[in-house]
C-alpha cells in the first residue's frame, strides 16, 4: 500500500507510546518505523529483554524497563506462556471452561513489583499513537498516562469481554475511560474466542463459535471537533488513519479539516490518488 507520507515530504516523526506485546511482534506502525518517521516509547519490564529491544530499535527510540501502572507496588503473575502474564491473577475457574485457555495461562510464580506512572516519565514527549496490550491492566495504565492520552490521536488497545483475569476491568470500563478523554470508538481489529469444552471445531482448540472473549479496539480523536486540532496534529492524524488504521474515508475527513486550516488542497488530491491507486486489502 502506498503511504500518505508521500503527501508530506517534510521531515517529522510521529510519537508512539507502545505498552505491551506489540514490542514482541510486528507492530501496526511498522511501516512508519521502517520509514524512520516515528519515535517509539516502549515498555518492557524484563531487563534482559529491554536491553535486546533497545539494540533492535536503536536511537532515537526509548525502551523503559518498567511495569506501567498506577505507581504503586503490585504483584506480577507469571504464567507458563510469557505473553499471558499479568498484574491480575488468571481466572482459572473461568479459563477451564474453554479450550486451550487455562493451558496457556497456567500460573507459575508471583513476583512483587513496583509499577511506574507513565505521567511521571519526563522523557516521554508528544504522543500521537498509543498501543496498549497489558492483559487486563489497561485502565490502570491509561488512568496514569493522562498527558499522553490528551495528545494522542489514535489509540489501539486489547479489551476483554469476560474476566479472563480476576477483577480486571472489562471493555465497558476501558471504553468509558477512553471516550471521556475525547475519543470516538472506531472499529474492532479482530476478535478472539474459544469453544466451551469439550467441543472443538474440527480439532482446532484455538477457534470459537459464538463466544467472543477479547478483541483489539481502535479509537480515534473525536472527528466532531477536528477544527480544534492544529495543522501538525491534523497531518499526523491523517498519516495514522491511512498508514496504520487504513480508514480511508476518515483520512479524507481529516485532510479536509487540514485544508480548511492551511488553504491546501490535500483532500481532493487524496481522492484522486485513491481512485487511481486503490489500496489493497
Amino acid at each position: 500500500m502506498w503511504s500518505l507520507l508521500e503527501f508530506f515530504p517534510e521531515d517529522f516523526r510521529i510519537g508512539i507510546l507502545d505498552v505491551g506485546a506489540a514490542l514482541l511482534e510486528r507492530p501496526p506502525y511498522q511501516s512508519l518505523l521502517d520509514a524512520g518517521r516515528c519515535l517509539v516509547y516502549g515498555f518492557e519490564p524484563d531487563m534482559e529483554a529491554c536491553a535486546e529491544l533497545e539494540r533492535d530499535y536503536g536511537e532515537p527510540h526509548r525502551i523503559f524497563p518498567y511495569f506501567a501502572g498506577n505507581g504503586e507496588a503490585a504483584t506480577f503473575h507469571e504464567t507458563n506462556w510469557g505473553p499471558t502474564g499479568s498484574l491480575f491473577e488468571p481466572n482459572t475457574a473461568l479459563l477451564e471452561k474453554f479450550q486451550n485457555l487455562a493451558e496457556a495461562m497456567t500460573p507459575k510464580r508471583q513476583h512483587s513489583v513496583m509499577t511506574t506512572r507513565i505521567d511521571d516519565i519526563e522523557e516521554i514527549g508528544d504522543i500521537d499513537f498509543i498501543k496498549i496490550d497489558v492483559q487486563g491492566a489497561e485502565v490502570d495504565v491509561l488512568s496514569h498516562a493522562r498527558r499522553a492520552l490528551s495528545s494522542a490521536l489514535v489509540l489501539q488497545t486489547e479489551v476483554e469481554f469476560v474476566e479472563l483475569y480476576k477483577g480486571q476491568p472489562l471493555f465497558a470500563d476501558v471504553d468509558r475511560l477512553i471516550r471521556q478523554a475525547g475519543f470516538q470508538f472506531h472499529t474492532f481489529e479482530g476478535f478472539g474466542g474459544r469453544t466451551f469444552k469439550p467441543i472443538a471445531i474440527q480439532g482446532h482448540a484455538d477457534r470459537g463459535i459464538r463466544q467472543d472473549l477479547w478483541a483489539d479496539a481502535t479509537y480515534v480523536r473525536d472527528w466532531m471537533h477536528l477544527d480544534a486540532l492544529d495543522p501538525v496534529k491534523l497531518r499526523n492524524y491523517a498519516v495514522l488513519a491511512h498508514d496504520v488504521v487504513r480508514s480511508f474515508d476518515l483520512v479524507h475527513l481529516v485532510l479536509a479539516a487540514l485544508d480548511r486550516r492551511t488553504g491546501s488542497a490535500l483532500a481532493p488530491r487524496y481522492i484522486e490518488r485513491l481512485v487511481k491507486e486503490p489500496p489493497g486489502p
